[in-house]
């Protein structure tokens, strides 16, 4: 680690954070959007677009932290059932977020990925996530990908096509051989995982991968997440004891 701690990590320290030891992948649910425009009086979309915001700031900091792999979950494969308007208007809010934000991930050396069934999207996006793909695939920094028509059994329901196209004894198939079939299986899996808007469950987000990762949950709706969240979730972490079924 460089030598010259950035602000965010001067901070962690002081909160008696171990820079050493952060979650290597963070996973977020970005749930509560929708619910805090209401509140306000506003557009559903509105509140979309204000995570939007909210997740720039947190894949900068997550950056300047020092974890390795930032994925969000931001369109599910269960997504489509919403009402044709939001759908239509959330398509085109997150291929207008990846043009935007483009430079600025370029800029901070983060190399951005997608995770999905990305053949099912509209062209403008589908176009969208490619380009910023290929800007920045030789960008050292944070990893972040964009689970964009994504669903954790349709992941798994993917991989075992892939398995059986490709005529594995049944025999040979081992947990190690799914993992290498799924999406994005450089990856490694995820550390922690955070959850917005107070709910307490998985919601088909890397069902295979997050098996054993660690849950923390916030009552604050996306629009509102903030450094300080991200820094009480990475201290929360690091209080746990990860047994993985065994006895420490």
């Amino acid at each position: 680690m460089d030598t010259k701690l950035k602000k965010i990590q001067v901070q962690a320290q002081e909160q008696g954070i171990d820079l050493e030891t952060l979650p290597h992948h963070l996973a977020i649910i970005m749930d509560g959007n929708g619910r805090w425009a209401k509140k306000k009086g506003w557009q559903r979309l509105l509140g979309h677009r204000e995570g939007y915001k909210a997740l720039r700031g947190a894949l900068l900091n997550a950056s300047d932290l020092g974890i390795k792999y930032l994925t969000v979950y931001a369109f599910s494969a269960e997504n489509w059932r919403r009402p044709s308007e939001e759908v239509e208007g959330l398509m085109s809010l997150i291929e207008k977020a990846t043009r935007e934000e483009l430079r600025i991930m370029h800029t901070n050396n983060v190399r951005l990925n997608f995770s999905g069934r990305i053949e099912e999207l509209p062209a403008g996006l589908r176009d969208a996530l490619e380009t910023g793909m290929e800007m920045t695939a030789n960008n050292t920094g944070i990893v972040f990908t964009l689970a964009v028509n994504y669903g954790g059994r349709a992941e798994i329901v993917d991989a075992v096509k892939d398995l059986i196209a490709a005529e594995f004894d049944p025999e040979d198939i081992t947990e190690e051989l799914i993992s290498a079939h799924l999406y994005n299986p450089h990856q490694p899996d995820p550390d922690l995982m955070i959850r917005t808007a107070g709910e307490m469950r998985w919601s088909n987000f890397l069902l295979f991968q997050g098996a054993y990762c660690e849950l923390w949950v916030t009552q604050d709706p996306w629009p509102e997440f903030s450094k300080q969240h991200l820094l009480a979730a990475v201290k929360e972490f690091q209080r746990r004891t990860r047994k993985f079924g065994a006895v420490v």
